[in-house]
């Protein structure tokens, strides 16, 4: 029971010194996915994010599930490789395949909004 414990103990310990866990944007530096971009939908303006400020999708802002607030995330557009830089504000998306939520100007900056979804990669820069 005893050796049990100790290695459920040692598995917490090295799953909080990962840092995904992190709280700290820094610690994210390099960190890169692909996958689907959302965008928000109109009704969510002014609506208060996960982070307490209301959402305002002229900012480029987005939600991530993970990632720490104030993290400077780098989105392309793997089908015409624009880019854009945004600022993780919010928590989502909630859907399967889904990595980020952009505000719509950030997808706009990128794709079409009528596409409603682009297959993109994220990278968490300085």
């Amino acid at each position: 029971m005893l050796r049990i414990l100790t290695l459920c103990l040692a598995a917490l310990v090295a799953a909080g010194c990962s840092t995904l866990g992190s709280k700290h944007p820094a610690d994210w530096v390099g960190h890169t996915d692909k996958g689907q971009a959302s965008f928000y939908a109109d009704k969510f303006q002014m609506r208060k994010t996960a982070s307490g400020e209301p959402y305002r999708h002229d900012l480029k802002t987005a939600a991530h599930r993970t990632m720490p607030f104030g993290s400077k995330v780098k989105v392309t557009n793997l089908a015409n490789g624009r880019s854009v830089v945004v600022r993780v504000n919010d928590r989502g998306p909630f859907v399967r395949g889904r990595i980020i939520d952009l505000s719509k100007s950030a997808f706009s900056s990128i794709g079409n909004t009528a596409a409603g979804l682009l297959n993109v990669k994220i990278e968490v820069i300085d």
